[in-house]
């Protein structure tokens, strides 16, 4: 079954992931009660866990590895045209268009169609037999979270996810949702520096760093690859979020 969706988040590079994660947990007793509809007392919970600098949230995927692979045609011309062609298989295997993407404040807004595949190998001779080429292959670990409107949102915004990313070169954390507005009251309640928003992809991270390590395959970001480096922010021409 496929998903066609309006992609808006903001990606912030962070030195303490395990912060970011107590930030998610909710504030001791009142996060093992029961979900409470009543508006007022939904506000006090909200209240309650800012006094604790927890923000709340689910858990709805646990960290799982993955394996991704972009992909173009021979003339260069989805990179060309800022358009994305991925696999990923982490859980499962899923196909992703990306259309160009713009930037406003630091966040990213895109068009987005993503589908499952029943098998990442199958999928993978299915493009190359139409014509695409494997040009980007990048790992990473992922953690996964929601924080809904009752837990501190307008029922308007919806819902948002928080993506906690450990890659080859450094964590990240991503949150996606439908409002530049709600997206940075979350990153405000996570203590992130709103003005540290990186307007990049992974992969653009890596060709800055591919620039000054030569020694690097610009084509391969895993975690064998950069195993015993020591990989700084300002390599990856960023800035700490959480410093």
């Amino acid at each position: 079954m496929s998903n066609t969706k309006q992609e808006i988040e903001a990606k912030f590079y962070v030195l303490d992931l395990d912060k970011i994660t107590t930030r998610l947990q909710p504030p001791p007793p009142f996060g093992h009660l029961p979900q409470i509809r009543n508006k007022v007392f939904q506000k006090f919970l909200s209240f309650y866990s800012r006094i604790w600098g927890r923000l709340g949230g689910g858990l709805i995927q646990e960290r799982v590895f993955e394996t991704n692979i972009r992909f173009d045609l021979p003339d260069a011309s989805l990179s060309s045209d800022r358009r994305l062609l991925r696999l990923r298989r982490d859980t499962e295997a899923r196909m992703t268009y990306k259309d160009p993407s713009q930037n406003e404040q630091g966040v990213l807004s895109r068009t987005e169609i993503e589908f499952t595949v029943g098998d990442f190998e199958t999928a993978r001779q299915f493009l190359e037999a139409l014509g695409y080429q494997p040009i980007f292959y990048y790992e990473k670990y992922r953690t996964t979270y929601v924080i809904q409107p009752s837990e501190g949102l307008e029922p308007s915004e919806g819902s948002l996810h928080i993506m906690l990313d450990e890659l080859p070169f450094g964590n990240f954390v991503e949150i996606e949702g439908e409002t530049l507005e709600s997206i940075r009251a979350v990153s405000d309640g996570l203590g992130l520096k709103w003005d540290t928003a990186i307007a990049a992809g992974y992969h653009a991270l890596f060709e800055r760093l591919c620039a000054t390590r030569t020694n690097l395959d610009p084509a391969h970001l895993t975690f064998t690859a950069l195993n015993g480096l020591n990989i700084s922010a300002e390599e990856l021409s960023v800035h700490a979020a959480d410093a």
